[in-house]
């Protein structure tokens, strides 16, 4: 049982401090920025499934303040709707658990929420978040035609022989226009999950975490109605405008789910297999090298959305402050 104490109020509050920190950090270092924006989500994590979702909530609220004061309050809207708020309802989710005989299970057991359902969750809040963010800086297609057309004379400064047609880069801009939310939901999905599954280690050690270990090739899911929405965002994505550019997210944020999914179904087929290993560098290399291995992985995790529950016995009921799944 997780009850609001001293020292998880306090434990979130220095977790607040110190995400905010790390955010900060992410501005003065431009080469690791993304990582150290993502990194800001462990002390939220850290909190929520060490010390419960009031925890995380104090933690959310104190990088907020911190950022704002330490930046500007436009800077702390944009990393809590972006990196916190979701950090924070991943820990909270992961913290529910219900008897299992009311999943049809045994008496003496508890059931938590599905690592599926909460991979669904994560792409879903990413989606939101990164539409937000967009709405607040004013993204829209004019903003990526203006990078392509960045790069282009980068390229131009370094190579004076480079001079592509006003078709080619027509061209360019539209693909970029579509590929760039696509490569920041997944991109953004990838990271927090990192995130999650450290944050969930580190707990685990230290004995605060509530959530067992689960078997991650098993467990590792996406939810069967998430295909629907994966493929309703794929078809957006040919519609043009602001639908176009929502689809083009959708399917990064939903597509990176169904990705790790798929290399977690490989991890369990390939299990007890001589030929294992081999396998598995392979498919990571290929899909760092090309791009078709990865449409593969994508269709392996949309052809098993199968929901993994993990049991514990039934001993300290759930945190009372939590809402059931």
């Amino acid at each position: 049982m997780k009850t609001v104490t001293w020292n998880a109020l306090a434990t979130g509050l220095v977790a607040g401090i110190t995400a905010a920190l790390l955010s900060l950090s992410a501005n003065a270092q431009s080469s690791l920025a993304i990582v150290l924006y993502a990194a800001s989500a462990l002390p939220i994590l850290i909190a929520g499934l060490g010390w419960g979702k009031t925890s995380a909530l104090v933690a959310v609220a104190a990088a907020g303040v911190s950022a704002a004061l330490l930046v500007s309050s436009h800077f702390a809207l944009l990393i809590v709707i972006i990196t916190l708020i979701p950090a924070g309802w991943l820990s909270n989710l992961a913290n529910l658990a219900r008897p299992a005989a009311e999943l049809g299970g045994p008496d003496d057991a508890l059931a938590w929420y599905p690592l599926a359902n909460i991979m669904t969750h994560l792409a879903f809040m990413v989606t939101l978040g990164m539409i937000a963010v967009g709405v607040i800086v004013g993204y829209d297609s004019t903003m990526a035609d203006r990078l392509v057309e960045i790069v282009i004379e980068t390229l131009k400064a370094q190579e004076p022989l480079y001079n592509p047609d006003a078709g080619a880069v027509a061209q360019m801009k539209a693909v970029f226009t579509l590929a760039l939310p696509v490569v920041q939901g997944a991109l953004w999905v990838f990271l927090l999950f990192a995130a999650y599954y450290i944050a969930s280690g580190i707990v685990r050690l230290s004995g605060t975490g509530l959530r067992p270990r689960e078997d991650m090739p098993t467990a590792l899911r996406m939810h069967r109605n998430a295909a629907f929405i994966f493929l309703a965002g794929l078809v957006a994505a040919f519609t043009g405008g602001v639908p176009a550019l929502i689809g083009a997210l959708v399917c990064g944020t939903f597509g990176a789910g169904f990705v790790l999914a798929g290399f977690a179904v490989l991890h369990h087929r390939t299990r007890g297999k001589a030929w294992r290993p081999g396998a598995l560098w392979l498919a990571y290399i290929s899909v760092l090298l090309f791009t078709l291995p990865v449409l593969a992985i994508l269709v392996l995790g949309l052809t098993d959305t199968r929901r993994s529950i993990a049991l514990t016995p039934a001993g300290p009921k759930p945190d009372p402050n939590s809402t059931r799944p």
